[in-house]
């Protein structure tokens, strides 16, 4: 972990008798990892309070991140879906729908999400407050609401969970009503015929993949020289194709130099000298960790330039009642990391013998159309490090459910050690891979012998599924041991 401290033993804190709190725990953030802390702790009869500065519970993941990108991703895929369909669409025209349309559908499921985990915080009996949070000292927190009046609260532990928010370089002006990013993008009120999107990496491909969708010409502007360099070279090649087949125009290895906004267009120019126009420019080109405004120094703390905060392997800060997970810890900056990280952290503050650990194989979930999903090594790493290893493939066109449901573009890769025959990684692209995947992780975690490729062979699977590609590939991947 980058943001680590060196340091990497548990530092117990130690209080007077005399002195009392307001509270066992005070959680600075309300998205999975405040989540996972907090509910944690109330299980295990704390008193826990929670700080959001927003006027919902739920964090950046449910309102701006995670949530409304992957609600708008899902009426997209099936849009596609039904235009692509002969059974629905015989000889008509294909059905059209705006930016707007598909919002209402995220809107909606943001409201149940907000409801459901309100409802977590109201039965655990854990206390809410709305307004920005500050640290006074290492145990007090100011919190000043919306209506400008100020509490000071006070608590034996504080967690950190602020989480991220996009990166702004001082020379874009962010409050043109054509640029926008990761989070305004779901204020967008006219809808585009022509989208920029500067940045390539997991937001970016996905809403390339949602633009598109919708029929807006897209322009993506990579700062790399491939998409998603940290997957599996297959994988990404996939990807690149895909959109590319779709009519996305990508420049990989390109800078932007200037943007010059009007009221009716944004021009943008690149280092290399090109210029592009379009009807707005979406940045999504790096996060920052919400700390700005946290006034860490109070609390003996110092957050590094990306934002991000130190930790040591407890989630435990350079003030050893002051813990941090989520996005402002830095990699891997996954909400399913983020309340693993949570629940692991309020364990290690309960319990100073904690032996909870993140998993090491994190699986990798990219929505984009079709989605992308990966756990363990990829193929580069295993050459790197000179493992021998061969290789198990499915094609989704091959396997009778895809071709039911006509979701056939996609495949699956199995990397499996040639000797023990161990699984050492899974790759999937296409429909439901983020899905498909947890197949393979779940075997991947099995100890005593229990991980080999030989596992997908000798078990039953539903026909027709998808999971069955794991049938195939550890079939196609042990006819090529010899």
């Amino acid at each position: 972990m980058v943001t680590s401290l060196t340091k990497q033993t548990k530092k117990t804190h130690k209080t007077t008798n005399e002195q009392s709190f307001d509270y066992d725990a005070i959680i600075i953030g309300t998205g999975p990892g405040g989540e996972g802390a907090a509910m944690n702790l109330a299980k295990q009869q704390k008193k826990v309070a929670i700080i959001e500065r927003y006027h919902q519970v739920g964090g950046g993941c449910t309102h701006w991140g995670t949530i409304p990108s992957k609600a708008l991703r899902q009426s997209v895929s099936r849009l596609i879906e039904y235009n692509s369909n002969p059974l629905f669409n015989q000889g008509q025209d294909n059905k059209h729908l705006t930016f707007q349309d598909i919002l209402s559908h995220a809107s909606a499921v943001i409201r149940k999400q907000v409801n459901l985990r309100s409802g977590f915080y109201d039965r655990n009996r854990v206390e809410h407050f709305i307004g920005e949070a500050s640290f006074v000292d290492a145990h007090t927190i100011q919190i000043l609401r919306p209506d400008g009046s100020i509490d000071k609260i006070t608590a034996k532990q504080i967690v950190i969970a602020t989480g991220s928010r996009p990166y702004h370089p001082d020379d874009i002006d962010f409050n043109h009503p054509r640029v926008y990013d990761s989070d305004s993008i779901l204020e967008l009120s006219h809808s585009p015929r022509h989208i920029i999107i500067y940045g390539a990496g997991v937001i970016g491909s996905e809403y390339a993949s949602i633009f598109r969708g919708l029929g807006v010409k897209v322009d993506l502007i990579n700062t790399r020289d491939r998409l998603l360099s940290f997957l599996d070279t297959e994988m990404s090649d996939s990807l690149s194709y895909h959109l590319w087949n779709n009519g996305v125009v990508i420049r990989h290895g390109e800078q932007i130099k200037q943007v010059e906004a009007s009221d009716d267009s944004v021009i943008v120019h690149l280092e290399s000298g090109k210029k592009m126009k379009a009807d707005c420019l979406l940045w999504a080109n790096g996060r920052t960790g919400n700390t700005a405004d946290l006034m860490l120094e109070k609390a003996g703390l110092k957050a590094d330039g990306r934002g991000q905060i130190k930790i040591n392997e407890f989630y435990q800060t350079e003030v050893d009642n002051i813990f941090a997970v989520g996005d402002v810890i830095g990699y891997p900056s996954l909400a399913s990391a983020a309340f693993d990280q949570g629940r692991i952290a309020a364990s290690s503050m309960i319990n100073d013998d904690c032996k909870a650990k993140l998993i090491v194989d994190i699986p990798t979930g990219i929505y984009t159309i079709p989605e992308i999903s990966s756990v363990g090594k990829t193929e580069q790493e295993l050459t790197e490090a000179k493992i021998p290893y061969e290789v198990g493939r499915a094609q989704f066109k091959h396997l009778a459910r895809a071709q039911i449901s006509n979701n056939l573009v996609g495949s699956l890769k199995i990397l499996f050690h040639r000797e023990t025959k161990e699984i050492l990684g899974i790759h999937c692209f296409g429909e439901n891979a983020a899905e498909i995947i947890h197949i393979g992780q779940a075997i991947m975690q099995q100890k005593n012998g229990g991980n080999t490729i030989e596992y997908f062979v000798e078990t039953t699977f539903n026909y027709p599924t998808m999971a069955e590609a794991f049938r195939v590939a550890a079939l196609n991947g042990l006819n090529r041991l010899f």
